[in-house]
């Protein structure tokens, strides 16, 4: 068993990773609940839902299944969650466990953050992207202008990740998950980055995939505790998202993973640092990590340009009109630019530019 705690002001909470942690969830959860509605979706209910709904036993347990993909994460089925607790009779002394990966941390968050003004929550991540988002309380849905735009800052009462589950996982999930562990190696733990490069993702080990997760968390963690609001050093956890998110709201959520999209928006933000700090950066690395392990590497047309950076000038970061992007100085030095418009769309032309060479 690996055990960290994330301290908040709002409250500190474990993170536990462990085998066969779902049939632990009695003695785990420690407070006398009056009822728990579970989340999850409808991948993940037919593998796990009725492992921990057992591991329950004595409490009134009531669950709600979402169709998978980032689509669920609206607020037609926010607010059908929201009924569906209302309808079980959940109080302010109820959970909600959200079983799954980042679509269902972020969804089943965001209703236990405002259902009767806050209820406790238990993140079970089932995915290994779900490292990421499980941990430093941001929950939230996407709006059509862009993703996570609805939310807030809501720390779960606990991180309950069963390592076994991702034994299930297709390898797209496993791809998506680790582009979120190389980011953080990238802003933070270089050392990471370096051992991760020149990996081939569908031979890696259940060790050095616990290895990995765990390393991926603590960064975030360290990130999380020094700034649990994204004043300042959290933003870096934003590495490659500003062209990610942009990607996904522009492609339409779930043709890509979040993970792919980020992976692309990685590279981009690479080519923009090389550009800005005038330094190498690993480029190259990162695209040929990506086509070895059959990372979409996504053709952005110059037609798509103008709708790219509306979306990115949409995104929660933006400040005062300008696109904020974290770049690198250096591998594991992250930094924050505010860029305009017409810089923008002269490094997506040169990005095409160097695409098209590869």
């Amino acid at each position: 068993m690996k055990q960290l705690t994330i301290r908040s002001t709002q409250r500190n909470y474990p993170i536990v990773m462990e085998s066969g942690l779902r049939f632990q969830l009695k003695r785990r959860l420690g407070n006398d609940y009056s009822s728990i509605l579970i989340i999850t979706d409808e991948h993940i209910a037919d593998y796990y839902l009725e492992d921990v709904i057992s591991s329950l036993q004595d409490n009134a347990v009531y669950t709600s299944v979402v169709s998978s993909g980032e689509a669920s994460k609206n607020i037609d089925e926010y607010y059908k969650l929201q009924s569906k607790a209302i309808e079980s009779g959940l109080d302010r002394k109820s959970l909600i466990i959200a079983l799954g990966g980042g679509v269902i941390g972020d969804l089943g968050g965001f209703v236990a953050a405002t259902f009767m003004r806050g209820i406790d929550y238990v993140q079970m991540p089932t995915t290994i992207l779900a490292h990421d988002s499980s941990v430093g309380g941001k929950v939230a849905i996407n709006h059509a202008s862009g993703k996570n735009l609805i939310g807030c800052f809501y720390p779960p009462a606990a991180v309950l990740y069963d390592t076994e589950t991702l034994a299930t996982l297709p390898y797209q999930e496993v791809r998506s998950g680790y582009a979120e562990i190389l980011k953080e190696g990238l802003i933070a733990d270089a050392a990471l980055a370096e051992e991760l490069l020149p990996l081939s993702l569908q031979h890696i080990s259940s060790e050095q995939l616990e290895n990995h997760l765990e390393a991926g968390i603590q960064v975030k963690a360290d990130i999380v505790e020094a700034d649990e609001r994204e004043a300042g050093v959290r933003k870096y956890l934003n590495f490659g998202h500003t062209l990610g998110h942009a990607l996904e709201a522009t492609l339409g959520y779930g043709q890509v993973t979040h993970g792919e999209a980020v992976a692309n928006g990685m590279l981009f933000a690479l080519h923009v640092s090389e550009n800005v700090y005038t330094q190498q950066l690993p480029f190259n690395e990162l695209y040929h990590w990506m086509t070895r392990n059959a990372y979409p590497v996504i053709d952005i047309e110059e037609a798509h340009i103008d709708k790219l950076i509306k979306s990115m000038k949409s995104d929660k970061k933006s400040v005062s009109g300008h696109i904020q992007m974290v770049l690198l100085h250096q591998v594991g030095e992250p930094t924050v630019e505010n860029l305009d418009d017409s810089s923008v769309e002269a490094y997506i032309k040169t990005y095409i530019e160097r695409m098209n060479k590869q």
